[in-house]
């Protein structure tokens, strides 16, 4: 103010300041807004913590507890990554779909929309499966090989997987061996080795058709396997094949054979179609069998009314009368001893 009390300047801007007219009001100051920091998520430490535990733990114990209060709160100071927050809420999501997927029982019907997703993408591209060569197939059908070993029309070769391809085809009692070989851009080849029907296996009063290995092909029999050998008994299927090969040398009594039963996995019996049993020793059965073929062939043994032939011991032959000979015999010796008690009087 000058002497007079009287402002020194006016109130008002001078033009050649601020280059704006004479008399102009001062503006009232502009307050700028400045970003506030970003804030910090911190993590709350448990109490425990802030425990003193100098009072009941030892020196190192003490030591490994500061040790471990500072990186703790050092990581608690840290701000939280960015997009942690999405990729939490991505996780969640995902979480809850699988969770709905398992407990739905959904997951199969999901793992095949994803694999023909992926053999659509692979055939789209050139690796679609054009030609199957396929040979060794009798007892089992083209169709049904293709559908073990998992190829249909929308699989691609370059995701077939030739190993399990291979094991699903072996697990098929029929087939013993099997190679599966891609040929690439578009070919297949499956080459398999077929087990053949061997015998007829009776155990619990269930009838299975049987290799010559002893594996169960089918569980029931169809009428072209009706002239199959029939064994019989628990463990009889896995020394079948010995067996009749002995039996086979012996065509005078395998031809008359209607089952082989095995007795406590040891030794066997044959029962011929005529109804007599014939019991054979654990060992040397050649020997027997060839005892038995000469002594039907001199007094025929096989023909009679008998039921037990027993070829068990090396030394002597038992042979066991059916009922209605035995009587007979016993009628016979009976009017034999009183023909000669009439002929002594």
């Amino acid at each position: 103010m000058d002497g007079g009390g009287r402002l020194d300047q006016p109130l008002t801007r001078s033009r050649s300041a601020t280059g704006e007219s004479a008399g102009t009001a001062i503006s009232a100051p502009v307050h700028r807004r400045v970003p506030a920091a970003r804030a910090r998520f911190r993590l709350r430490l448990p109490t425990w913590l802030h425990i003193d535990p100098s009072a009941f733990l030892p020196a190192w114990a003490v030591a490994a507890h500061w040790h471990g209060r500072r990186c703790l709160t050092r990581i608690a100071r840290l701000p939280p990554p960015r997009g942690v927050g999405i990729a939490a809420s991505l996780l969640l999501v995902a979480a809850a779909a699988g969770y709905g997927v398992i407990k739905g029982q959904h997951l199969p019907a999901v793992l095949e929309w994803g694999k023909d997703a992926r053999d659509a993408a692979a055939n789209s591209v050139g690796f679609r499966i054009a030609e199957v060569s396929l040979s060794g197939e009798k007892e089992v059908s083209r169709e049904e090989v293709l559908a073990t070993a998992g190829v249909t029309g929308r699989s691609s070769l370059l995701f077939l997987d030739a190993d399990t391809a291979r094991a699903r085809l072996m697990a098929n009692p029929w087939i013993a061996d099997a190679a599966v070989l891609k040929l690439y851009p578009d070919r297949l080849q499956i080459t398999i080795t077929e087990r053949h029907a061997f015998a007829l296996w009776q155990k619990d009063g269930h009838v299975s058709v049987i290799a010559a290995d002893g594996t169960v092909l089918e569980p029931f029999v169809e009428r072209r396997y009706i002239k199959l050998p029939l064994v019989v008994g628990k463990g009889a299927q896995q020394q079948a094949k010995e067996f009749l090969d002995v039996l086979e040398r012996y065509p005078d009594i395998a031809s008359r054979v209607r089952a082989s039963i095995i007795v406590a996995r040891r030794r066997w019996d044959v029962l011929l179609k005529n109804g007599i049993d014939i019991e054979l020793p654990e060992a040397n059965v050649a020997t027997a069998l060839a005892r038995l073929v000469a002594i039907d062939r001199e007094k025929k043994l096989l023909t009679r009314d008998i039921t037990i032939v027993d070829l068990r011991l090396p030394d002597r032959v038992t042979v066991r009368l059916s009922d209605g000979a035995a009587q007979a015999r016993e009628d016979a010796l009976k009017d034999a001893k009183k023909k000669k008690k009439g002929g002594d009087a």
